[in-house]
């Protein structure tokens, strides 16, 4: 059975993720209040102060007191970050260096009125952003938000207080911090604080007693405070539930589907969905629905309801631009789609009563969806303002040429019916005007068709039915005719003018899937990183009408400018470009970093890592040339395939050259046992042959045995290096195999210094090596060329006379075997490259050798299940160090019988 107190894996895994991605992150402390003047700065100071003495290494970032001496005494002795002076319009204004910060080497920095705007030409438009960027650098921060700056709250507080706050943070920096602390004091002691100009200072204080400072505004604002402040706590104990496994029934709410409209209600729609998807801790969407009639909308209108949705997606929803002829059908597919449960759609002030609501369409609709409608209390002049907008839409789609069109049509089709009349019946007459209303529905559309219906039963009647040239009636079965004339012809004009708007709407589709289709398939057989960069450009130029260039980054992640830029390229600023690549997120045009910027920088952000920056210029003036969500979808898809494609082509080069690496390796490899196979017969053939002129008879001259010598040991040396050819090629093929035996380590280093005493002649060796030293399992013919070689080594490279000593010692579950000598130690930084094939010591020297020895040992040392590294002796000199596993020897068995008692 399946134990129910288990924790949820999604869950941990979900926390792990979120651990991680804070783990190189600064922490966020908000100190968060009703109203200025409850003390947020004042707790913050005194925070900060208690940090300082313990020795914490903070700064003063930017501080605003307005006057309040409690608040400036506690600023004496605590370091402070000189401002920035910002020009602005002839004037200079004080705004927070953020560079200075970041190179300031503090580990706190507090960071006063985080929704503050910066002066126009900061780097950042909102000091939150500022925050960001010390945070993203591991810098952690105090700050100080009061509940009106809230982006989810900002039309209530402006509701409750008549003062809509134009400073706002988005919800998720607030949801993000890691600790959020509530400063609250009561109205009465608030009003208090200000009588005696503890708050503001003079008319400053006058002011704000007659506005914002009234005792029913501090109720209304501490109660939302202490509600949002209430709501992070419970999300800060589902987390902390969730860490400690503890299994309880947990507080679901139903997704949210925001269904935004053409109307004013639309921000109140996503500013409250967002209210209460916060307090649910749900999931939501914002989602509009552009029917043929909103198609038609002003580009000003249409771009202040793809506005809303950008509201909507900074407070953390999910939005969609969906295109249908029934916004009620659409809103419910996309709901059962998801599982949306919950719907919210605004109330509008006023609707013709001949018009079903969506609210009661949507609950045919969809039967098992709660449906929530937000009331919507414009202001008289914003009422004005939206009635004037709505008259001003319909005057403007109100276009006369397609209507001039659709009634010349039907005036048309009466001329030729009565060219044809003497041929034709009247039935046929009429077939011929609702052909021509089906085409004009086609081809201009539903208001056009239903102008034409009705021209067309004008003109038959008038023309065609009897008594002619009057639109008197002399059959009253011409007026069922007429009827149903009409009805069909507004019917078969609305069908066609839906199926008109559907292909239209299919057509757009599969023109960004067509394009999305194509770009992956050029990109599919891409290999080096042109290719990928000019299928870039020439699909965005394509499906964006922007000009693009792409950075990319070197070997140490700073990116490079185009060396040779296409005509008409942008031309991208190398900061900007820079900040996206490192920070992996989009800024410049249409966003709300450097939004003054002409260019809009994207990150090419891939699986493993970053691998560029997509910078685009539009061939239009505005950022409002990529507001659409499916546009900046399909832009955000291209950026996708275009990271994935060049993180393919790195790994197709990194995996050639591996193959071309491997390949040499193998050749020579092959080439080294070719050599020392056919090396080694002369060499054995010139070793006997001086040793046989050393003992002839007679005897040879001095000068002759001295060259005999000579040969002799240069034979044996090329003998050696025969032999270390040999080994290495084996080692690299595998062709070495380990003989592994419980053995003394005594005895290999007796046997090695044995072997080693020729070449160690002129220098002294002392062994220490503990009695209480266990059995090891190694190859002891092997581990012996280890030590020859590294005895060697030392020989080699130290000066005659020089002490060489080895010791050995237990470490955990290793025992380590030291080899130190008193030369004159390792090239600095050299310490492990000295392992490496053909790799000496020294590159000019005078000391016999290819470099193989060492790469020798480290081979053999691994194939143990150890390690072998090099490192500066304390006294001077250099030492390796052999470091085997312990592991358990086997008992070894009783060789004396047992004795036992026998009784007579």
């Amino acid at each position: 059975m399946i134990d129910e107190r288990r924790p949820d894996p999604d869950q941990l895994l979900a926390q792990v993720r979120e651990q991680e991605a804070r783990a190189g992150r600064g922490r966020l402390r908000i100190y968060f209040g009703a109203s200025a003047g409850v003390g947020k700065t004042y707790a913050m100071l005194s925070a900060a102060r208690a940090l300082h003495a313990a020795g914490e290494r903070l700064l003063v970032g930017v501080l605003e007191t307005h006057g309040r001496r409690e608040t400036e005494s506690l600023l004496d002795g605590l370091p402070r970050l000189p401002l920035r002076q910002v020009s602005y319009r002839g004037k200079l204004l004080a705004e927070f260096d953020v560079d200075a910060a970041l190179d300031s080497g503090a580990a706190l920095v507090l960071v006063d009125e985080l929704a503050h705007t910066n002066a126009p030409g900061s780097r950042h438009r909102k000091r939150w952003q500022d925050v960001e960027e010390l945070l993203a650098a591991g810098i952690d921060v105090y700050t100080t938000v009061n509940v009106q700056h809230l982006e989810s709250l900002n039309d209530v507080v402006g509701g409750i207080t008549g003062i809509r706050v134009g400073e706002t943070v988005p919800d998720s920096v607030f949801d993000g911090a890691a600790e959020v602390v509530l400063v609250d004091v009561p109205a009465d002691e608030l009003l208090e604080r200000l009588r005696t100009g503890r708050v503001y200072q003079g008319p400053q204080a006058e002011r704000a007693a007659g506005n914002f400072f009234r005792k029913g505004n501090l109720i209304a604002l501490r109660e939302l405070a202490l509600r949002r402040t209430a709501d992070r706590v419970e999300g800060d104990v589902r987390a902390w539930r969730v860490e400690q496994s503890i299994a309880t029934v947990w507080k679901t709410g139903a997704a949210l589907l925001a269904c935004v409209g053409p109307g004013p209600e639309a921000e109140q729609v996503v500013r409250s969905t967002a209210r209460q998807a916060g307090q649910l801790g749900a999931c939501w969407h914002a989602v509009y629905v552009e029917t043929p009639a909103l198609q038609r909308l002003p580009a000003a209108r249409r771009a202040a309801i793809l506005d809303q949705l950008r509201l909507a997606e900074k407070l953390g929803a999910t939005t969609a631009v969906l295109s249908g002829a029934d916004a009620a059908a659409e809103l419910a597919r996309y709901a059962g789609s998801r599982n949306l449960s919950t719907l919210v759609l605004g109330r509008p002030a006023r609707r013709p009563f001949w018009q079903p609501g969506l609210a009661r369409r949507l609950a045919q609709l969809a039967p098992g969806a709660d449906l929530l409608e937000i009331a919507c209390a414009a202001a008289p002049a914003r009422a004005a303002a939206a009635t004037a907008g709505q008259q001003a839409a319909q005057q403007g789609s109100l276009r006369p040429l397609p209507y001039l069109l659709g009634a010349g049509a039907s005036l048309a089709a009466g001329a030729v019916g009565w060219l044809l009349s003497a041929w034709l019946d009247l039935p046929n007459i009429a077939m011929l005007f609702m052909l021509t209303v089906l085409l004009v529905a086609y081809r201009l559309g539903r208001g056009p068709s239903v102008l034409a219906t009705c021209v067309s039963v004008a003109v038959l009647d008038f023309v065609f039915v009897p008594p002619r040239l009057s639109f008197a009636v002399s059959d009253l079965q011409y007026l069922v005719t007429f009827g149903t004339m009409l009805a069909v012809g507004l019917i078969t004009g609305h069908l066609t003018a839906l199926l008109r708007f559907q292909a239209q709407v299919a057509r757009q589709r599969e023109r960004r899937w067509h394009a999305l289709y194509e770009f992956a398939s050029r990109l599919s057989g891409a290999l080096q990183p042109e290719q990928v960069l000019d299928a870039t450009h020439e699909f965005v130029a394509q499906a964006f009408r922007a000009r693009a260039a792409l950075l990319l980054p070197d070997v140490e992640g700073r990116l490079q400018l185009p060396q040779d830029p296409a005509a008409g390229a942008p031309q991208p600023e190398a900061g900007t470009a820079q900040w996206v690549f490192d920070h992996g997120r989009p800024a410049g045009l249409g966003t709300d970093t450097l939004p003054a910027s002409p260019l809009f920088y994207l990150p090419l952000v891939a699986p493993m890592r970053t691998r560029g920056v997509l910078a685009l210029a539009p061939e239009h003036d505005g950022a409002g040339w990529l507001q659409s969500p499916e546009q900046r979808q399909q832009l955000d898809t291209f950026a996708t395939l275009t990271a994935i494609a060049l993180e393919r082509v790195h790994y197709i080069e990194v995996a050639q050259g591996a193959l071309v690496d491997m390949e040499s390796e193998r050749l020579r490899n092959s080439l080294l046992a070719a050599l020392g196979h056919d090396l080694r017969t002369p060499l054995t053939l010139l070793v006997g042959v001086s040793e046989t002129l050393a003992a002839s008879r007679p005897p040879l001259a001095p000068q002759q045995l001295a060259l005999a010598a000579t040969l002799k040991s240069e034979a044996l040396r090329m003998n050696t290096l025969v032999a270390n050819l040999l080994d290495m090629a084996r080692i690299q093929s595998g062709g070495v195999h380990l003989h592994l035996e419980w053995q003394s380590l005594e005895e290999v280093v007796g046997s090695a210094l044995r072997a080693s005493a020729a070449l160690l002649a002129g220098h002294t060796v002392a062994a220490t090596l503990p009695a209480a030293l266990p059995l090891l399992q190694f190859d002891a013919p092997l581990l012996e060329r280890v030590l020859c070689n590294v005895l060697e080594n030392a020989a080699k490279y130290t000066p005659p006379g020089s002490r060489i000593a080895i010791d050995a010692r237990e470490r955990g579950d290793l025992v380590e075997l030291r080899v130190t000598d008193d030369g004159p130690g390792l090239p600095h930084g050299r310490e492990e490259t000295i392992f490496e094939k053909f790799t000496r010591g020294r590159q000019e020297s005078n000391t016999p050798g290819v470099g193989l020895g060492l790469a020798i040992c480290r081979a053999i040392v691994e194939a143990h299940g150890g390690r072998i590294h090099a490192e500066q002796a304390p006294g001077g000199g250099a030492r390796i160090v052999i470091a085997l596993k312990r592991g358990a020897p086997p008992p070894m068995p009783d060789l004396e019988p047992e004795m036992e008692d026998h009784h007579e």
